[in-house]
């Protein structure tokens, strides 16, 4: 007969193999779908594909979507959902309102996806995974991107607004909110390097054009060429949603000149130009990117990664979304 010490070892063992196998089971990998869906990146990159022959903007966009998606309650796609009775989203928040797009493609992959293996493959992983092709698309680096993510069953709006870094934050506001996810001021810069593809609309930054914090000029740090081409684009009476380029070297190119624009003065958003203006650790990792486009790559990954690993849903929480507009 089993004494109680005994079966008392037993039972420990059996918990901790237990919690073992929760534990394993919850984390993100990149095979995650290799006998569920095994597809799921091609189908996902041939969308991106052609999303991005058809307007080479929608890299940056879809780039976008995961950023602002994972800076709010986690990686979860509750950026995709709409409206709805119970919730008001946060495509209208501020920071995304009029300006967060590429739901197309993400829908066109879903329903590809659909057809494929029903009910596997969740939206938040096709925005982790169109946000890599995106980038290697557009001559970034490629990485193995960790899957295994579930949707969530909510949004909020009230997060989005206060926990997107915008464009008129100062670099102190900025890392504050990313170490708020559990990011670091390390990761500040080189995913803020995204901004080396896509463009921005006049209202992030003419507030620098004109009358730069109340003090009747314009912000001091913008090259005074650079501001000359930004005011005839952007006058004080002009369209508020025409677009400029963040990098106007290489503006759908994944490269380091962006990182070269913000030396020349030539940051188009405040917060762009900040890094490389005001604080002493960031300037350093822009100057060490100027040098080094592979560093910069090489640390682009290591940040997004870590990105898409904040607060997912996994196991049997949330659920996997059949239409990543609304909950199932």
């Amino acid at each position: 007969m089993m004494s109680n010490r005994s079966l008392m070892f037993v039972i420990s063992s059996f918990v901790l193999l237990s919690f073992c196998a929760v534990t394993m089971k919850a984390q993100l990998t990149a095979t995650f779908y290799e006998s569920s869906c095994p597809n799921v990146t091609t189908i996902v990159r041939g969308f991106v594909q052609k999303g991005i022959i058809s307007e080479t903007r929608v890299a940056a966009s879809l780039l976008r979507l995961h950023f602002h998606d994972c800076f709010v309650n986690g990686c979860d796609a509750s950026i995709l959902l709409d409206d709805n009775a119970t919730f008001t989203g946060e495509k209208t928040a501020g920071p995304n309102n009029n300006s967060i797009r590429g739901f197309e493609v993400i829908d066109a992959a879903k329903a590809a996806l659909e057809n494929a293996c029903s009910q596997t493959v969740s939206c938040a992983d096709i925005l982790a995974i169109a946000a890599r092709d995106s980038v290697f698309l557009s001559g970034g680096p490629f990485w193995k991107v960790v899957l295994g993510r579930r949707d969530s069953t909510t949004a909020n709006q009230t997060a989005a607004n206060v926990g997107i870094p915008a464009p008129f934050d100062p670099v102190t506001t900025i890392i504050k909110k990313f170490t708020d996810v559990g990011l670091s001021a390390t990761d500040v810069v080189p995913l803020s390097g995204g901004h080396t593809i896509g463009r921005a609309r006049c209202t992030t930054f003419n507030n620098r054009l004109f009358d730069f914090n109340s003090s009747g000029s314009p912000d001091s740090s913008i090259d005074p060429t650079f501001l000359s081409d930004l005011q005839t684009l952007c006058p004080v009476s002009g369209d508020n949603n025409t677009l400029a380029p963040f990098d106007r070297k290489s503006k759908d190119w994944f490269d380091n000149n962006y990182f070269k624009g913000l030396k020349n003065n030539n940051g188009l958003l405040q917060s762009d130009q900040e890094l490389y203006a005001t604080d002493a650790s960031t300037k350093s990792l822009v100057d060490t990117y100027i040098n080094s486009q592979s560093s910069f790559f090489q640390d682009f990954v290591t940040s997004i990664i870590r990105m898409g690993n904040i607060s997912p849903l996994t196991g049997t929480a949330g659920q996997i979304r059949t239409n990543c507009r609304v909950v199932n």
